[in-house]
């Protein structure tokens, strides 16, 4: 791979994706743009990596990825011309696996359910045509998004007690973030803690400095994107308690994949 100077770090879900039908057309110029400049786009989601493996052969995306809210960093086989410390070879990918297992989170979110009282539901809990439901995905969708590793999405169905819960996650040693459609709980690891993770794989093999570019439209991409050099938040309902937490960012004029477009361009 060429020598490069910008790396761009993009959520998914109402961000390169609409948040309803999951498109990316209105972004293909900008895509187009990023591969022919060949400047790295590095997916960034709570989406699993089964889920995230068709996703990224329609972008033509060839590049790592992080998944399930900076539970792993996976990176193809062979894409950097160095062995990665503390990797797993899981399929095709050197996953650096930074969170807790799947097991481990969805006990302790079901034993914060239990201390606090406050019912959950989980994908654990779902079946796939439920979270197809959930979700508004297709069925074979609905079954890669269940296929965890780290991390687990859930929905509070007492949304006034969701407080009580989170004290019991946390209490129970682990963290919890919400996206654009679930809470989720995770282990130790966070989006920020993954891209710092891969910059740091580019900057080693590159010799030099990264100059980051991240984009995210939900509060659970705050924390990646105060650690990037320049902040894009996707115009969205939730933009201004974004903006909050990122007040740098730069926020777009239009939404989902329009938005996430014109700034690349830009």
């Amino acid at each position: 791979m060429s020598r490069l100077q910008i790396l761009v770090v993009s959520d998914l879900d109402g961000t390169l994706l609409d948040h309803t039908t999951y498109a990316f057309d209105a972004a293909r110029a900008a895509l187009e743009r990023l591969r022919a400049a060949r400047v790295p786009l590095v997916l960034c989601t709570s989406k699993s990596r089964a889920e995230v493996e068709p996703i990224r052969a329609a972008l033509r995306n060839a590049h790592p990825f992080i998944v399930e809210n900076g539970g792993g960093v996976c990176v193809p086989v062979g894409y950097f011309p160095f062995e990665i410390e503390g990797a797993e070879r899981r399929g095709d990918y050197d996953v650096i696996p930074l969170g807790d297992p799947y097991a481990e989170v969805t006990r302790a979110l079901s034993s914060a359910s239990q201390a606090s009282g406050v019912e959950v539901r989980g994908f654990a809990d779902m079946t796939d045509d439920e979270v197809a439901v959930e979700t508004g995905l297709a069925l074979a969708e609905a079954r890669l998004a269940r296929r965890r590793e780290f991390d687990e999405p859930f929905v509070v169905l007492e949304p006034d007690r969701a407080p009580e819960l989170f004290a019991a996650i946390e209490r129970e040693g682990k963290r919890w973030t919400t996206g654009g459609r679930f809470h989720h709980i995770t282990g130790p690891s966070d989006k920020a803690t993954a891209v710092r993770v891969l910059v740091g794989l580019y900057r080693r093999q590159l010799g030099g400095d990264v100059h980051t570019v991240g984009l995210g439209d939900a509060p659970n991409d705050a924390e990646f994107l105060r650690e990037v050099d320049v902040p894009i938040l996707i115009a969205s309902s939730r933009v201004d308690q974004l903006r909050a937490l990122v007040p740098a960012g730069r926020v777009t004029t239009l939404e989902g994949p329009a938005g996430w477009n014109a700034a690349v361009l830009a």
